[in-house]
């Protein structure tokens, strides 16, 4: 039996029945039935052994950039990671807790002349996302450059993962498998010239504006890449950009980004997604798998 949350733990930030559109990418998500932000690894600790203890459900979620929350919202305990907040070097190594953002990591890096992020320089999401998905753009992954990272088991243990431990695949990782609460990544980079840096970061910036539809709220690019093929071309050749249920849309700038024109609810992002795999099956026989995640009840 749950008590009152904000009761039991008074020193830790908690929300209940809160809003989760307020705070994901998509503006869409019903609510929380509790929402806290951990600021520590020992706050984050309390609130996952609490979560065992009483048999909460727990989901973890970070700056909610690559997820679509449904209507009804999710049920237990939420904890968003984004005010888990620290980054320092040391030598030629990053170390960056969970609520971190990695457009932030990578400007970091290249603030202290090191190389190996820039993939990283406009990806929306936290350094927990990240890990988790093993996040990646423009020729540059995550694993390219995590030498381990420290994660919180739901059985309440301590453990680091190196990289090859950590099996980070294609949007893939042990964390995915387990359910670990990712607390602190490790990138091992190189020196290199802040100037050259900085072009490399201003130019996929460039290229990412210029392609995806920023100036909407989407959740980022919604299927993985089959192998192959391109989504975005197999969506495009389909003639489905600009294919729309209620306020979803396949983007007209780009078809691999189903963006929130006007007031979409989950069930119109679903409905939009669902035609998609239905209608590029149909024509080419390809399995289009999400990449954004899908949390929440109805």
């Amino acid at each position: 039996m749950t008590t009152d949350l904000m009761q039991k733990f008074p020193t830790i930030e908690i929300l209940k029945n809160e809003p989760l559109n307020k705070y994901t990418h998509t503006k869409i998500g019903g609510p929380a039935d509790w929402l806290a932000f951990p600021t520590t690894i020992a706050e984050t600790k309390v609130l996952v052994d609490y979560a065992r203890q009483v048999q909460l459900p727990l989901t973890v979620l970070g700056n909610s950039s690559n997820l679509i929350i449904k209507d009804g919202g999710i049920r237990g305990l939420v904890l968003m990671m984004t005010k888990l907040l620290g980054i320092k070097r040391q030598g030629n190594e990053i170390a960056a807790m969970a609520g971190e953002l990695t457009i932030a990591t990578s400007e970091f890096a290249y603030r202290e002349g090191l190389m190996g992020l820039e993939w990283a320089a406009g990806i929306p999401g936290s350094i927990g996302g990240a890990i988790f998905m093993n996040a990646g753009a423009y020729g540059g992954e995550t694993k390219d450059v995590m030498s381990k990272v420290d994660v919180l088991t739901r059985e309440g243990e301590f453990k680091t993962y190196t990289l090859a431990e950590a099996k980070l695949a294609y949007r893939d990782s042990i964390m995915q498998h387990n359910h670990d609460v990712v607390l602190c990544a490790y990138f091992t980079l190189k020196p290199g010239d802040k100037r050259a840096i900085r072009a490399v970061m201003d130019d996929l910036n460039f290229r990412r504006a210029s392609k995806q539809p920023l100036e909407l709220p989407s959740a980022g690019s919604t299927f993985k890449r089959p192998v192959g093929y391109f989504a975005g071309k197999l969506i495009m050749e389909a003639n489905l950009q600009g294919y729309r249920v209620g306020g979803a849309e396949v983007s007209k700038k780009h078809a691999g980004f189903v963006v929130n024109i006007n007031n979409a609810t989950a069930k119109d992002f679903l409905a939009v997604i669902k035609h998609v795999q239905e209608t590029v099956w149909a024509k080419d026989k390809v399995k289009l798998e999400t990449e954004v995640r899908i949390l929440g009840d109805d």
